[in-house]
């Protein structure tokens, strides 16, 4: 059988890492080019794929070079946020399938542009959002599936990582996240939180999104941080950032739930998604590991001793996927997810099929970004979500969840 051909763009932090995973994992895979505009990184990422790969690709420093060669049938983007949507659409009209790493859009001006070319080539674009695939959160969504909590009220999901080093540094990192930092208030990296709970709730298969309100804190984390540490980044002393510490957005579904996003990076604290569903029967909080379910004398017992009860659940309902490749995915990043959204991925370029998360969830994710940049400079009012799939969010899904089987 032959190989999926890869053109790989985007060589920081982010890319090498996935890189490695799929010249170490993925033998049907090969990596034609990579490229990045800072020459150190597009030759680590030829010494990448020589190491683990065993063969050397081709190396530019022009992404039009990459998605213009007749050799590669995929085009995987791991660039800064700003340059994702060009790229995406690039590759599209230029014939390749697309995989995006995860990020908010700019504008929902982005978001039709990638549904504008999907319509034209048929190409979907999937954003790779590990989340999804982590063991909990499949395991919390077949709970859901079989009817464990009940019908669905309410979910809630946050991005909630001390990155006060990593965007203060962005000027000696080269990392793209500091210029957002300095100019947009928003809710800029929804997709880690909504993601799964966008499969809870079937949003877009079935059920849709349709308001959403954002609220900004006072931004003083930042500041703070970089006048304590005037000695490592003496250009940012004094200088005032947009981003607010904490972004609070309140969403609102067609079939009545209601969802609570928190973006949380610029204060001290220790990491958490806060993956947590509410249902008429039960619920899942991931920050406490528990599973509570309506029995008799339940609410009768104190919430600690709750704590870690999710053990037991999570190992009942353990999605097949990771009973499968535990083995081989734990080998990659972020404790195996990284395999796991891969080779979705890789699957359903291989068989020609819809992959699991599509165009439709790829831009409704990214949406939430500039929606809720226009909800916050308007006081936190309301705004309405648009309907990417033109009314096709009423059927419902013809497949099981994020499922794939790399029988190839």
């Amino acid at each position: 059988m032959s190989k999926i051909k890869v053109g790989f763009l985007g060589l920081g932090n982010r890319g090498r890492c996935m890189l490695t995973t799929i010249v170490k994992c993925f033998e049907n895979v090969e990596i034609v080019a990579v490229c990045d505009p800072y020459i150190e990184r597009a030759e680590e990422g030829v010494e990448i794929v020589r190491v683990f790969g065993k063969y050397e690709p081709a190396m530019t420093l022009n992404s039009d070079e990459v998605i213009a060669r007749d050799d590669i049938d995929v085009v995987m983007i791991f660039t800064s946020w700003e340059a994702h949507v060009d790229l995406a659409v690039q590759a599209m009209r230029a014939g390749k399938k697309v995989a995006m790493e995860v990020g908010g859009a700019y504008s929902l001006h982005d978001c039709n542009r990638l549904i504008d070319a999907y319509h034209e080539t048929g190409i979907h674009v999937m954003m790779l959002e590990n989340a999804c695939y982590c063991d909990t959160e499949l395991a919390v969504l077949k709970m859901v599936r079989e009817g464990l909590f009940g019908e669905i009220v309410h979910c809630e999901g946050g991005y909630m990582h001390d990155l006060r080093d990593e965007v203060a540094g962005g000027n000696k990192n080269k990392h793209y996240r500091l210029r957002n930092y300095l100019n947009r208030n928003c809710e800029n990296y929804p997709t880690h939180e909504f993601g799964p709970i966008a499969k809870v709730l079937n949003i877009n298969h079935g059920n849709r999104i349709l308001s959403l309100s954002s609220f900004a804190s006072k931004a003083r984390g930042l500041k703070e941080f970089v006048n304590s540490h005037a000695e490592d980044y003496p250009e940012l002393v004094g200088r005032d950032f947009r981003q607010g510490d904490i972004i609070t957005t309140v969403i609102t579904c067609a079939d009545g739930a209601t969802v609570v996003l928190n973006l949380d990076t610029t204060l001290p604290r220790t990491y958490s998604r806060k993956f947590t569903v509410r249902g008429t029967k039960g619920s899942f909080y991931e920050d406490m590991n528990s599973v509570y379910i309506d029995e008799p004398g339940a609410h009768e017992r104190d919430a600690k001793s709750y704590w870690d009860s999710a053990k037991e659940y999570v190992k009942k309902y353990r999605h097949p996927l990771w009973d499968k490749y535990e083995e081989i995915a734990r080998t990659s990043g972020h404790d195996g997810v990284d395999f796991m959204v891969l080779g979705a991925f890789f699957e359903s370029v291989e068989k020609g099929v819809t992959p699991p998360i599509d165009i439709y969830d790829t831009v409704t994710w990214m949406a939430i970004t500039p929606l809720s940049e226009k909800s916050i400079a308007l006081g936190g009012a309301p705004v309405d979500f648009p309907d990417f799939t033109g009314g096709k969010w009423i059927l419902p899904r013809e497949k099981s969840d994020l499922e794939f089987t790399l029988d190839w």
